[in-house]
């Protein structure tokens, strides 16, 4: 049986601020972003991930503090490019750091608006073998 992860809730203060960071800064995107009586949320997805984040007010997010969960990981080809990204949205970064010269040993981080912190690890392998191959980033929702 397969068990996958494909959401993880992160506890935020201000959800359009939230939006605009990992939407316009970070580089996610926006898969929906849903009002009702009972929440209002937003899905967003790292473009190549399988996995989304929900920020807004579901209950499981409101026993969390914000900017309480520490150390989420994303993982990207190249590190230095990734965090030029970053750096020219806006978003504040670390140095970038080599903990082992084997591919999966190099690593930054940078922090959401709430103080929410994220890994970002350097596996090179992953510009020639991506985690959801290219071709099929269409079948899942706004990941093309």
């Amino acid at each position: 049986m397969d068990w996958t992860l494909e959401v993880v809730i992160v506890p935020v203060s201000d959800l359009a601020a939230s939006i605009a960071f990992y939407r316009d800064q970070v580089g996610f995107d926006l898969d929906h972003e849903t009002v009702n009586q009972f929440m209002h949320v937003a899905q967003l997805t790292p473009r190549g991930s399988g996995c989304s984040i929900v920020v807004g007010n579901l209950p499981t997010q409101s026993e969390m503090s914000p900017g309480s969960l520490r150390g989420l990981q994303l993982v990207v080809a190249d590190a230095e490019a990734a965090r030029a990204e970053l750096l020219s949205r806006g978003v504040e970064a670390s140095e970038i750091t080599v903990f082992d010269e084997r591919d999966g040993g190099t690593f930054f981080g940078f922090a959401d608006p709430d103080g929410n912190t994220w890994s970002v690890q350097q596996l090179k392998v992953r510009a020639d073998k991506p985690l959801i191959p290219l071709e099929a980033r269409g079948r899942f929702g706004a990941q093309q």
